[in-house]
């Protein structure tokens, strides 16, 4: 009996004329997947050092897209994706010396946040003015990530990556909180209204109300932020002051930048010195006071007389108080403190840092960490204590808040200087560890947008750069470069006046989130509905 080939049945994927469909519906399955994760680079860009914060506005355009009426399982996938997009390059700053571990798994942990976000951002995508409430659960999502876990980890704000940008006066009005939503308002916006468009040639036809609110998403971020300007001021209203950084610079980048006993202390006095012989040459004014950056004395200057010696040259050289910081320990607690020291009296108050960081200042899970890999336990012998009080000096008369290099990234420990008086801020840090990451030029971000959140005048002095003056305006004055001695002096505006995201303090983020929390009850109560009708 002879059997013809078209007799026998073939399962279809055998059959030759169905494999070209099958890959055109991978790779249609791929697009969304390899979408998702370009914008989260596309965000990662825009981010500082480079002046590329319009290209947030695509990012969450394209984000909008690939996650329009996606289930609650694809856009958990698809917002990972896109987190890690984001902070894989962002934060690769992270191990620069402890290696990829750390920073893959600080990665991993915090794109599971993106990922919530990104189902938050589906759910509310079918409910009227949706760029809206989806806006809201973005900022809902770094509220939480900026609390938790381990007090929280906000950098990568989207707030933060606006210090070029036409809508960072925005952060007067209600902080970081309102200048992100902005940010991510307009890009979903953007894409809702190309969807708008492309829908109209398509049918016709399109509901009034859909444009509207689409084109609204658009031009209210950018009409808040031109109106927004009027909060921005240099102007003086407790006078002048004529302020100093030193960045002395330290022997070697990395862990190791303080392992020669005294080292960066002779380099910070070093540079004071020359700013001193400088005045008494009359190449520059006297300053009214001098900021020494985080770590500036490598050696505890109570407990070290020599290095209290050489701190006490430098202060009665220069005739005026300095801000040194310094590792301390007192009462049995290491303490990472800022030390204001004028001359003849020597130290006469103290801030301790009271955000210090996990992994880097103290170290969580110290016995599951050890387990992992005992090396990582060596980098933190001792945990840091946190100090309990805002710092705000009386440095001649000003009053100028402390906010120590990782505080800068959260809200409320630059935010209560001000309430306590600040008439200017500054940000000492030590960046000498992550060598010439980025990780600087995001940092100088955040300080910038906090000029402008606060409108104060706000001044960086960093151990190996960049170290910066900046207006309240978030304008940079003068800077130095990455790994060099150097002084700035520059007499700057003081400030009295409050903005209303100082007055308003977390109220706008609280409410961003109930609006988000708003959004998601009216999707849970629409499908409660729509399974009780289909039950009855």
């Amino acid at each position: 009996m002879t059997v013809t080939a078209t007799s026998v049945d073939q399962p279809d994927r055998l059959r030759p004329s169905s494999a070209p469909g099958a890959l055109r519906r991978r790779l249609s399955g791929l697009v969304p997947a390899v979408a998702a994760a370009l914008c989260g680079v596309l965000l990662y860009v825009s981010f500082p050092p480079r002046p590329l914060w319009w290209l947030a506005l695509p990012a969450f355009a394209g984000f909008g897209w690939v996650l329009r009426g996606r289930g609650w399982k694809a856009a958990l996938g698809l917002g990972y994706l896109f987190g890690l997009g984001f902070l894989l390059p962002l934060l690769v700053w992270t191990g620069v010396e402890v290696g990829p571990g750390p920073w893959l798994a600080l990665v991993a942990v915090e794109a599971v946040f993106v990922a919530l976000v990104g189902v938050g951002v589906a759910a509310v995508g079918a409910l009227p003015a949706w760029p809206v409430w989806a806006a809201a659960v973005w900022i809902a999502g770094e509220a939480v990530r900026a609390r938790v876990p381990f007090r929280g980890f906000p950098w990568g704000k989207v707030a933060f990556g606006q210090a070029d940008g036409v809508f960072l006066p925005l952060a007067a009005v209600g902080g970081t909180p309102v200048l992100g939503f902005a940010v991510v308002l307009c890009g979903f916006g953007l894409y809702e209204l190309i969807r708008v468009v492309a829908e109209r040639r398509r049918s016709g036809t399109v509901r009034r109300a859909t444009a509207a609110a689409a084109l609204l998403s658009v031009a209210v971020p950018v009409a808040g932020a031109v109106a927004a300007r009027a909060l921005v001021s240099d102007k003086a209203e407790a006078g002048t002051r004529t302020v100093a950084v030193i960045q002395g610079n330290v022997p070697r980048s990395g862990l190791e930048f303080s392992a020669q006993r005294r080292a960066v202390l002779d380099h910070h006095v070093r540079e004071t010195l020359k700013l001193a012989a400088d005045v008494r040459a009359g190449k520059v004014p006297k300053p009214d006071y001098v900021l020494w950056p985080e770590n500036s004395s490598d050696i505890d200057p109570y407990a070290n007389p020599d290095a209290a010696a050489v701190v006490n040259e430098a202060v009665d050289a220069i005739g005026v108080p300095v801000s040194v910081g310094a590792v301390v320990e007192r009462n049995g607690k290491l303490l990472n403190e800022q030390i204001l020291w004028t001359p003849a009296k020597g130290p006469t108050q103290t801030y301790d840092k009271r955000q210090i960081q996990p992994f880097g200042e103290y170290l969580p899970l110290r016995g599951l960490v050890g387990a992992v890999n005992k090396d990582w336990t060596g980098m933190v012998r001792q945990d840091f204590s946190r100090g309990a009080k805002p710092g705000v000096f009386d440095m001649d008369g000003a009053k100028v808040g402390l906010a120590t290099c990782y505080e800068a990234a959260f809200d409320w420990a630059v935010r209560d200087t001000v309430t306590h008086g600040a008439e200017m801020i500054s940000v000492p840090s030590n960046n000498a560890t992550f060598d010439r990451s980025e990780m600087t030029y995001q940092q100088l971000a955040m300080s910038r947008v906090r000029a402008v959140e606060h409108s104060r005048t706000v001044t960086v002095p960093v151990t190996s750069g960049v170290s910066a003056v900046i207006m309240p305006d978030g304008k940079i004055t003068q800077r130095t470069g990455m790994f060099v001695p150097a002084y700035l002096e520059q007499k700057v505006p003081l400030r009295t006046s409050t903005t209303p995201a100082t007055e308003l303090g977390v109220l706008p983020e609280a409410a961003l989130v109930l609006v988000a929390v708003g959004g998601l009850g009216l999707v849970a109560g629409r499908r409660v509905r729509r399974a009780g009708g289909a039950a009855g």
